[in-house]
């Protein structure tokens, strides 16, 4: 018995231990494990019991009963020594310890059948195992036991009969398989172990067949095989093929193509043992079509029909051309391709496809299309009245039928082998034009027609007529087959400047003082515009003088420097005119310049310019160019010496200045004033000095005026040093004032003396530099002035006098000099 019987049992005991309540004289019986020669059999206890019999007599047989005694204690009991498959009444007799039976229980039971022998084992999978044994007398059903030796795989399968086979196992994996006989009662104990080993698993195919007549298998490598066994079946022709290889990857040529053939594959052991079968399908590539016919449909240009032998094998086709059109029928061994391209020397092949792929392609077939229409196909203009159509040349091609239709019915047919017809083309007709070209096949059934309208003619010659400086008007006749008109000027890039029916045009925006060579152009909508028209020349009016500048040239007169845009000969005049209106002043050239003369100053004028042709044809005004004259100068103009360093300058007023800068210059320096009065003081003024006086009159737009005045001479520079002597000389007083000239010495110098009430005076001659005054007192206090005089007895005015007082006029002793220096 295995060791999971055992657990088994150990299990239930402890289960119906669990269940046992308070022993009863009442007993049950029951066997739980019967096998072919013995039974297990449990009961409950029995108080009082000391002992318990335990007795299987078997029902039908003549073979004595078995009989076994327990102790107090035991419950659970066996009997062996049993005969297989055959009823017994089971008895337990519970006895005191007289020997004396107190309670007893019986039931029958059936022993399960001998224990089968295994004849043969074998595995014909990799996950079933086949055992083969003879059948056991009473043997409902078997039970066949797989194991691996370490415990780890356990498998136990009912079967009815021999053989049987158990499955659910590892591929190429050692087993221990035993074999039990089963009935009503139970199971028999197992048989004698055999060792058996699953075989190997079968390799897992990829087939494909490269070509029509061979078959490529190739495979992983299978655990544990030494070898691959195959089995090869074609169906049509039917042939077989076996083939062992120790490789995992298997071809086979010189086959029949197109052919499904059925591959069945093994893997053989080390033992020589085939392991699973596995069976693959694969048909060869079909063999190559073979190209019947190929007709171009001659009638209605619409398609190519394409004829070929079918091949064994072949699912369905597929017919390409050269220039790649195909068609793939499935049924048909024929097919139509569309559509039919012109001109076209093509070639086509067939190749039969099946699951397995595409055969090798058929040889190719030639075949001709019909010819394309001429490309490029256009009506030139050779001249007035002359025109031709010409095309290109167009391959395979023998001779071209050319057709020109146009107004009036007439017709021109070329037959040409050339690509030229030539015709005549009258202006103002529309033609019809078309080439059919032809080969052996046909015509093109494909026209592609032209037409073509001559350009019309030009009008008569147009009346030009110069409208404003800037503007022509163009007048004309109209032109046979004319629908509209362009009118253009060459000079204006050929600007379209009137796009109408009417026969009337007014160019505006032209440049001035430009020959502008002005064409009619008649077009119609078909064939365009006739470029052939001659133009007509028109000169537009000169240009507009621009004033480039106004410089002054002297106090009254301006030259106008200005722009001259004209050819030569045309002339310029320019007028200045003032804002009323009221004075007018005008010049006249043809060289760049021309002066304004005697313009008054202190006015503003807007000055033009107009220019004028040699034709008399005149400009437009110019824009205006404000001239501002300078403004006027003071009338009177007057220079006051108001101190040794300062002046007093004033002038009257002037029309036009808005302020003044008056200037007063010499070699020892110069002074300035800017005022907007009429006067202004000026200091820094060095005396006894010759100034130059001038002024600058300015406007309120900074317009200037340069005025010069009669010069101005600054007065004589007062003396320095002033001193006072005190002189008794034989016994008369007399008082001497000295002093450093600061003049030129061509003054003489005025010495005034007052104090002590009374006014005292002397005179020195120029060059002198003191001067005694006779009369004064001693120790008197006095106010000493020296000043120079002009030479107009004017004394200058502006020096400083200098007191001394009494204490500083002293009476002196006899023959004594005493010196006193004033105070200013």
């Amino acid at each position: 018995m295995g060791t999971s019987h055992f657990k088994i049992l150990r299990l239930l005991l402890v289960v119906t231990l669990m269940k046992i309540c308070l022993a009863q004289n009442d007993m049950t019986l029951s066997v739980f494990t019967v096998t072919s020669r013995s039974m297990t059999v449990q009961w409950t206890p029995v108080s009082g019991a000391m002992f318990y019999g335990l007795k299987a007599t078997p029902k039908n047989s003549p073979q004595g009963h078995v009989f076994i005694q327990y102790g107090q204690n035991t419950i659970i009991g066996s009997i062996t020594s049993l005969t297989p498959d055959t009823q017994y009444t089971v008895q337990v007799e519970a006895m005191d310890d007289q020997m004396t039976v107190i309670a007893s229980a019986e039931t029958d039971a059936l022993t399960a059948p001998d224990i089968p022998t295994i004849g043969q084992s074998y595995s014909k999978t990799s996950e079933s195992i086949t055992v083969e044994f003879p059948e056991v007398p009473g043997a409902t059903g078997y039970i066949i036991r797989a194991e691996t030796k370490t415990g780890t795989f356990f498998s136990e399968t009912l079967v009815s009969s021999s053989p049987g086979t158990i499955q659910g196992l590892q591929p190429y994996t050692e087993y221990e398989i035993s074999i039990m006989s089963v009935n009503a009662g139970g199971r028999s104990q197992p048989s004698y172990p055999v060792d058996r080993r699953t075989v190997i698993v079968a390799p897992s195919l990829n087939t494909s067949s490269p070509n029509s007549t061979s078959i490529v298998c190739t495979w992983e490598p299978v655990d544990h095989a030494v070898a691959y066994a195959f089995v090869i079946i074609g169906e049509t022709p039917m042939y077989r093929i076996d083939v062992n290889t120790s490789q995992t990857i298997l071809e086979l040529d010189n086959l029949s193509p197109g052919n499904n053939h059925t591959i069945k594959v093994q893997a053989v052991d080390d033992e020589g043992r085939l392991g699973d079968a596995q069976t693959f399908s694969q048909i060869t590539r079909p063999a190559s079509p073979e190209i019947l016919s190929v007709q171009v449909d001659s009638i209605g240009r619409s398609g190519t029909a394409v004829f070929w032998l079918a091949v064994p094998g072949a699912a369905n086709y597929s017919v390409t051309t050269s220039n790649n059109q195909t068609c793939h029928p499935i049924f048909y061994s024929f097919c139509y391709i569309e559509p039919v391209f012109c001109g076209q020397n093509e070639t086509v092949i067939v190749i039969a496809y099946n699951d397995a792929g595409a055969s090798e392609p058929s040889k190719s077939a030639q075949f001709l299309t019909y010819p394309c229409p001429p490309n490029n196909t256009v009506i030139e203009e050779h001249g007035p009245g002359n025109c031709s159509v010409v095309w290109d040349e167009v391959e395979m091609v023998q001779y071209y039928m050319a057709y020109v239709k146009w107004n009036d019915r007439q017709e021109k047919i070329c037959n040409t082998t050339g690509t030229t017809c030539m015709f005549e083309c009258p202006c103002g007709y529309t033609f019809l034009s078309f080439v059919i070209p032809h080969n052996k096949v046909g015509g093109s059934p494909t026209i592609k027609l032209y037409n073509y309208t001559t350009v019309p003619c030009c009008p008569e010659t147009p009346n030009i007529t110069l409208v404003s400086s800037e503007t022509v008007e163009i007048e004309w006749k109209e032109g046979r087959g004319a629908e509209l008109y362009q009118v253009t000027a060459k000079e204006t890039s050929d600007t379209i400047h009137c796009n109408d029916t009417q026969p009337l045009c007014a160019l505006s925006d032209l440049e001035c003082d430009t020959t502008y060579s002005i064409m009619v152009t008649p077009c119609n909508e078909l064939s365009g515009c006739n470029k052939t028209c001659p133009a007509q020349t028109q000169v537009t009016a000169p240009c507009a003088p621009e004033v480039n500048d106004i410089t002054q040239v002297n106090s009254s007169t301006y030259r106008v420097h200005f722009s001259t845009p004209n050819r030569a000969g045309t002339t310029y005049t320019f007028t200045a005119r003032d804002s009323g209106n009221t004075l007018t002043y005008k010049c006249e050239s043809s060289n760049g310049t021309c002066d304004l003369t005697n313009l008054p100053c202190g006015t503003i004028f807007k000055v033009t310019g107009v220019a004028k042709s040699t034709s008399g044809e005149r400009s437009l005004l110019g824009y205006e160019k404000t001239l501002e004259t300078g403004p006027c100068c003071p009338d009177s103009f007057a220079v006051t010496q108001e101190t040794q360093a300062m002046t007093n300058v004033s002038w009257s007023s002037a029309v036009g200045a808005r302020s003044f800068v008056t200037s007063l210059t010499s070699q020892r320096g110069a002074a300035k004033c800017h005022t907007m009065e009429n006067h202004c003081l000026m200091g820094c003024i060095t005396c006894s000095t010759n100034y130059t006086v001038s002024m600058e009159a300015i406007s309120s737009t900074g317009h200037t005026s340069q005025c010069s005045y009669k010069g101005f001479s600054s007065s004589p520079c007062c003396p320095t040093h002033v001193k006072l002597y005190t002189i008794l000389d034989n016994n008369t007083l007399s008082l001497r004032v000295s002093w450093r000239p600061q003049s030129a010495p061509v003054y003489r110098h005025s010495v005034e003396l007052t104090g002590n009430g009374v006014a005292l005076k002397c005179d020195a001659n120029p060059g002198k530099k003191s001067c005694d005054v006779v009369g004064a007192t001693c120790g008197a206090a006095y106010t000493v002035l020296v000043a120079p005089v002009l030479h107009n007895g004017t004394k200058a005015s502006f020096c400083q006098t200098r007191k001394y007082p009494a204490s500083l006029v002293p009476c002196p002793g006899s023959g004594q000099v005493v010196v006193g220096v004033g105070q200013g």
